[in-house]
């Protein structure tokens, strides 16, 4: 028990964080000077469908899974209902192992 919460825990604090508006990075590559932005769907790039799974799996019924993914609403509101019960985190397993259910969905 105690590695399997160490583990999610892990997987939750070693992912990285990302602004949630348009940055404007300037890179400097030789004697050019290079403006890129990045945008919202970038910061998402890191997050796994494995991982989504395995956090919906063992902590579905308290929505940490959506928190992970970005929905903090739908995360609070999964949290206070304990995932509807269980039916909105069967619903949401289901979603993330088919691919219909992923970061900012």
């Amino acid at each position: 028990m105690k590695n399997t919460i160490f583990l999610i825990a892990f997987m939750l604090f070693s992912t990285m964080s990302f602004a949630h508006f348009p940055v404007t990075k300037t890179v400097v590559e030789g004697n050019e000077v290079i403006e890129a932005t990045i945008s919202n769907s970038d910061a998402f790039a890191g997050k796994t469908q494995v991982a989504a799974l395995l956090i919906c799996f063992f902590l579905g019924g308290i929505g940490i899974h959506r928190f992970y993914l970005g929905d903090i609403w739908q995360g609070v509101v999964q949290l206070l209902t304990f995932g509807g019960l269980g039916v909105w985190t069967l619903i949401d397993f289901i979603r993330i192992c088919v691919g219909d259910l992923g970061p900012g969905w």
